[in-house]
């Protein structure tokens, strides 16, 4: 193991200004990123006393082999770069907020023609507006379905919209009046934005206008002894109280901000956030963070509101961030939260009141979220530890295989053959690194695994040299692109590969290894029909226990290759069936084949259209019309 005074930089030619640092690993992974107002003080603290360090620190600087570092001008910049490049890197020893569930948000595309209102989960999508989070997706439903009748706006997948449209009758909502129906233009297109427009104002905090144009118009509609419509406004006022009355009121009407909390032990912490908008509670959320470098709870504050708000919209920024304690470089944060705001935001600590209170409520929610996550991960890393060293101990490895590459081809019938590679680090998926192949080989699935494993040897042995680990290429970093910085796709080695099959599968792969001169990776292949686990030159598998972890780790990995390689397979067939068809059709290019598949959203679709229909499309003639109908019923166009 390689000493940190084995790279510890020349006294005097680390500068003392502001800047970002990064140290790396035997492979020349990014292992942690830091920054610090000054670089010689900062860096000078890991080598001057190593044995008073914290324990995670001492591992950190035994695992790294080098360290260098870039200089900025500001306190700013250093925390703008800090966060890219552990957004770039995703260093190991890092502190990483995960959420400790997906939540809903309920979200209106509004970068659509005709906004649509539903619930999604996971990253967010440019052009859609995002309310929440919440903690259950019946929650969001419940408040939707009592916005409807005031604001009807589309709430249908783009299949359900597309249909309505094409046979001239909108779906059940349209007629019971909890949609305005635009796919049979009862509205117009802008008649339908401007609901969606109060819809989404509603939900910011907007209400007062609203409940009192309702009100307006129910006494008026009652004036004019129109008394079903008087009742019917009633009821949308009712509708739109109840769904206020979810949102407890806790602060002040026009108070905007977001409440954030932290509990924390020697190992873990976890952060709980109350989003309060208009003085009412519209969402909350929860993160938990292994804490893998020494940290206190104002680093872990500083860190947390980068991560949370670096990729943030404007609008997402509330005008004020409560928080237990200030971070280190509190001006510097605020400077950074403003400038993407594009207006000033403020970072308190909250010491009386309302809002010392509501903050005592969310720390209550962490100190709760950590406990019921301990529970959890108690268990959790318990099994990966002990499924990692049963499948050492079965396969007879030196240590526990930390990273395992699992293969799998998919076809039908020789056709459209591919092939999926997934990565598992530490028993979890890496879905960063998982890639896909398209087989050039035909002849079957051991020849397809010997092509696959091959191909992909060879990129990790060209990247090695290009990177200098065979030939020592001067200045050279081992797994990172000279070019890009960035880490190359297949730089790093897995422990051991598990392909999905028997012994000629395991064959072919060990095969692969041996030609290239690979030998410091270890086979196995898993047969799906016993699950019995084979090594290459053995005439019996071992057979793991039903019950064993080691055997239900191999199943997950195996299974996620084969899902991965599946969702492949079909996606080529599919785009190969679509375009098939109208391949032949002569002057029909690439342009106007995806113009047609997009209108009439299938090629079976296209076969029941007439040549008229057709001639509606941009850039298609009647002469060009009368073609592909002709070459759709097979005859000679």
């Amino acid at each position: 193991m390689v000493g940190p005074a084995s790279f510890r930089p020349s006294p005097g030619s680390i500068p003392e200004s502001p800047g970002v640092y990064r140290f790396r690993g035997a492979e020349g992974r990014v292992i942690y990123v830091g920054k610090a107002k000054n670089l010689r003080q900062r860096l000078n603290s890991y080598f001057a006393d190593f044995a008073g360090l914290h324990p995670r620190t001492q591992t950190m600087l035994t695992t790294a082999v080098d360290v260098d570092w870039t200089v900025v001008g500001t306190e700013v910049e250093a925390l703008q770069l800090e966060y890219s490049w552990i957004k770039e890197y995703d260093p190991r020893f890092n502190v990483k907020y995960r959420d400790d569930k997906s939540y809903p948000y309920l979200a209106v595309t509004m970068g659509e023609e005709f906004p649509r209102v539903q619930v999604l989960r996971g990253a967010k999508r440019k052009g859609t507006r995002y309310f929440g989070p919440y903690s259950h997706a019946w929650a969001i439903r419940e408040t939707v379905d009592l916005l409807l009748r005031v604001f009807p706006i589309r709430s249908c997948s783009a299949g359900v919209f597309r249909r309505a449209g094409q046979i001239g009758r909108p779906c059940l909502l349209g007629y019971i009046d909890k949609c305005s129906a635009p796919c049979v233009s009862r509205v117009t297109a802008q008649e339908h934005r401007t609901l969606a427009e109060d819809f989404c104002d509603f939900m910011a905090g907007n209400t007062g206008r609203f409940m009192k144009r309702l009100e307006r118009e129910m006494r008026q509609a009652a004036a004019d002894q129109e008394y079903e419509r008087a009742a019917r406004l009633r009821d949308d006022i009712q509708a739109l109280l109840r769904a206020m009355e979810k949102q407890a009121v806790v602060l002040g009407e026009g108070t905007d901000c977001d409440v954030v909390a932290l509990a924390e032990d020697p190992l873990e912490a976890a952060v709980q956030v109350f989003y309060v908008r208009g003085g009412r509670i519209r969402g909350q959320r929860g993160w938990v963070v292994d804490k893998v470098e020494e940290a206190g709870p104002s680093e872990l504050v500083e860190q947390f509101l980068l991560q949370m708000y670096g990729d943030a919209t404007p609008e997402a920024l509330p005008r004020e961030v409560l928080v237990p304690v200030l971070p280190p470089d509190a001006e510097a944060v605020t400077e950074l939260l403003s400038e993407h705001r594009k207006a000033r935001v403020e970072i308190r600590v909250p010491q009386r009141g309302d809002k010392k209170s509501l903050m005592e409520t969310v720390w209550r929610n962490a100190m709760e979220s950590l406990k019921q996550h301990k529970l959890k991960r108690a268990s959790d890393l318990t099994t990966r530890s002990k499924a990692l060293q049963e499948v050492a101990d079965a396969l007879d490895l030196d240590q526990a295989p930390l990273r395992v590459e699992c293969y799998d081809v998919s076809h039908i019938q020789g056709t459209d053959v591919v092939a999926s590679m997934v990565v598992f680090e530490d028993g979890l998926a890496r879905k960063s690194e998982y890639r896909r192949f398209s087989v050039r080989s035909t002849e079957g699935d051991v020849a397809s695994i010997y092509e696959v494993i091959s191909r992909r040897f060879k990129r990790y042995l060209e990247e090695r040299s290009a990177t200098g680990e065979l030939d020592a290429e001067a200045g050279a970093e081992p797994g990172i692109d000279p070019e890009t910085g960035r880490p190359r796709k297949f730089a790093y080695p897995p422990n051991l590969v598990v392909v999905d099959g028997g012994p000629a599968q395991a064959a072919a792969a060990q095969r692969a290894l041996d030609e290239l001169g690979v030998d410091d990776v270890a086979v196995c292949g898993l047969a799906k029909r016993l699950e019995e686990v084979w090594l290459p030159g053995e005439d019996l598998p071992v057979i793991l226990p039903r019950s064993s972890e080691a055997l239900y780790l191999l199943q997950r990995v195996r299974d996620e290759a084969h899902r991965f390689a599946i969702t492949y397979h079909r996606s080529k067939r599919s785009k190969s069936v679509k375009e098939s068809a109208l391949d032949e059709v002569p002057g029909l290019g690439p342009a106007r084949r995806q113009a047609l598949i997009k209108h009439f959203g299938s090629v079976k679709r296209l076969r029941e259209a007439t040549a008229a229909q057709i001639c509606e499309i941009p850039g298609i003639g009647p002469a060009t019309a009368e073609t592909i109908v002709s070459a759709l019923k097979g005859e000679n166009p």
